[in-house]
């Protein structure tokens, strides 16, 4: 049998595609470093200037702006992943000391959850993530779960009611130990939708408690998750003879979820509820100060009869008990509507001090994808009240610990029986309790009146375009 002999410039021009094969073979399986460093750098360079040009004071809150991209940029450079490329943007921002204001990736939740907020009510910013988002759908994979690390361990903070999670029974404080096996991500755990995995849970401290818990990942929507979750929240729990309402509203961005509330109380599945639960812990904010108005404002009923003489009525306001619940998780506009109810006396408000986040902000769009949220305006109530680092104390303090909770939730049964507590003294007595107290400076009738477009402020629309803004409401 004959061999074939190689020439010596046949042996070296083999072993110089063998060798480019492999590196080529490296660079896709681990990207070179020095490669990434240039689009890293670009959006670090854009995420800086945008800041520069747009964070709402000029001063910056004190920092030494110029400084910060002296002393962050190459760590940001050398970053070897996404995840660790945001960090350091992230602790670079933080050093700026104000709410709305961070930097998310397209592999976690709120990446597509902030970008669901705003979108929908903003063409320019659509247009700009159909570069990103070729369907110009923002969804993502996931259970429907709110998480938080926690000495280095992940507990589930909130579970979104009517999603998977809430289905399979997971519950508040579970500790997540790992994804069919592996450590735990947020959107790459979900990313076979349909098909189930076993989530490893603790849910007390004693580590032989470990179990597994079979979820199907859906995908979510994130222009209308969380009116779906405040839908399925809505319920009557039935206390001591009375009924109470129950609503957790995720978020207040939009019209929507107030007129779904509304409808609810007028007509709806709470209408003969004898006292209500406002929820407004953890997710989003941007709500309007006018949705106040419902409880404090004046109006006639109703009543309207049909030819067969059968009539309904409706009242266009919530005369009886309420109560508001917050955590550390309600911010922004969800805090000015604490504020509000504390200032008018509508009710308690029940829980753990807020998160005293309350400016502007509004996403910008990195050459990359990514999204950086930034304050971009002041905000101040009443001309002389600003609730930025100033978190809104209850009326009555519920302590409560997340990890290995079981699911139990104190808050929210103290605020139940707050509310009928309430019901049983009289909703009147209790509003003319109220009417006795703060009007505010001009001898209003209690109505909170936003004289601005709702939408540029908090997390209720674009926000100014302007880099430097300030945002009064006023309740005359």
């Amino acid at each position: 049998m004959q061999r074939f002999k190689l020439s010596q410039s046949n042996r070296w021009a083999i072993a110089c595609l063998i060798s480019i094969s492999t590196l080529l073979l490296i660079w896709f399986v681990s990207p070179i470093p020095s490669l990434l460093a240039k689009p890293q750098a670009q959006v670090f360079d854009r995420v800086w200037q945008t800041v520069n040009e747009n964070f709402f004071d000029p001063k910056f809150n004190g920092v030494d702006w110029k400084a910060m991209r002296e002393q962050y940029k190459s760590q940001a450079v050398r970053a070897k992943s996404t995840p660790e490329f945001a960090t350091v943007v992230n602790q670079m921002l933080s050093q700026l000391r104000t709410s709305h204001t961070r930097y998310y990736t397209a592999d976690e939740p709120a990446y597509y959850q902030l970008l669901g907020i705003f979108a929908k009510r903003n063409p320019d910013l659509q247009k700009q993530l159909k570069k990103f988002l070729p369907q110009g759908k923002i969804e993502y994979p996931g259970i429907g779960i709110f998480t938080k690390e926690i000495q280095g361990k992940t507990f589930i903070s909130g579970i979104l009611e009517g999603s998977p999670a809430a289905k399979a029974k997971l519950k508040v404080g579970d500790r997540i130990i790992s994804i069919d096996g592996k450590p735990f991500q947020p959107i790459q755990s979900f990313a076979n939708v349909g098909k189930p995995v076993a989530i490893a849970i603790q849910r007390n401290a004693d580590t032989q408690t470990q179990q597994e818990i079979e979820v199907t990942p859906q995908i979510y929507d994130a222009t209308t998750l969380f009116l779906k979750a405040q839908q399925a929240s809505t319920q009557i729990i039935q206390k001591e003879g009375k009924k109470i309402g129950y609503v957790h509203i995720w978020s207040y961005a939009g019209d929507e979820y107030q007129q779904q509330l509304e409808e609810d109380l007028m007509y709806g599945r709470l209408k003969d509820a004898d006292g209500l639960v406002l929820d407004l812990r953890d997710g989003w904010g941007g709500a309007s100060p006018n949705y106040l108005n419902i409880y404090t404002a004046n109006g006639p009923s109703v009543t309207m009869t049909g030819r067969d003489r059968q009539s309904s009525t409706a009242n266009y306001q919530w005369k009886k008990p309420v109560v508001m619940l917050v955590n550390e998780g309600s911010r922004s506009g969800k805090e000015i509507l604490a504020f509000g109810f504390q200032r008018y006396k509508i009710g308690s408000v029940v829980g753990s001090p807020t998160a005293g986040a309350v400016v502007g902000g509004r996403p910008f769009i990195m050459p990359d994808g990514s999204v950086l949220y930034l304050a971009v305006a002041d905000v101040i109530i009443d001309g002389k009240y600003r609730l930025e680092g100033k978190p809104i104390t209850p009326d009555i303090t519920v302590p409560f610990t997340l990890e290995y909770a079981q699911g139990a939730d104190p808050q929210k049964e103290r605020a139940i029986e707050t509310v009928t507590s309430y019901q049983a003294q009289g909703a009147e007595a209790l509003r003319d309790k109220g009417d006795k107290g703060d009007k505010g400076d001009k001898g209003d009738k209690g109505e909170l009146a936003l004289p601005h477009d709702r939408r540029e402020w908090g997390l209720g629309g674009e926000g100014r375009q302007g880099g430097q803004g300030r945002i009064t409401i006023n309740d005359q």
